[in-house]
């Protein structure tokens, strides 16, 4: 009994062996393609996104040139409500000292 499972306990777990390292080979080959479709659905959304750069650019060139124009526009009417104020403060001064 015990010779007969010297003898066939080490057949078994070659076998078992022989299946594990088929069915890691199978899974390696596998993981290869689906990374293989994963790279190029990437480069297919990489191109894409570089095709809207330019978009972009001029989204931001637009919005630029918006806020350099409100930023004056909201200096001269605080300019202008400042000289309102200060001159006002002026004239009661000026009453205050005759």
């Amino acid at each position: 009994m015990i010779s007969a499972l010297q003898t066939i306990l080490p057949i078994i777990i070659y076998i078992l062996l022989i299946i594990l390292i088929i069915v890691g080979i199978i899974l390696g080959i596998r993981a290869i393609q689906t990374l293989n479709k994963v790279n190029r659905v990437v480069d297919d959304v990489n191109e894409k996104v570089q095709s809207l750069n330019g978009i972009f650019n001029v989204i931001d060139f637009t919005t630029d040139k918006i806020v350099s124009v409100t930023d004056k526009v909201v200096e001269g009417v605080s300019g202008l409500v400042g000289r309102l104020f200060f001159n006002k403060k002026k004239k009661d001064e000026e009453e205050e000292e005759f």
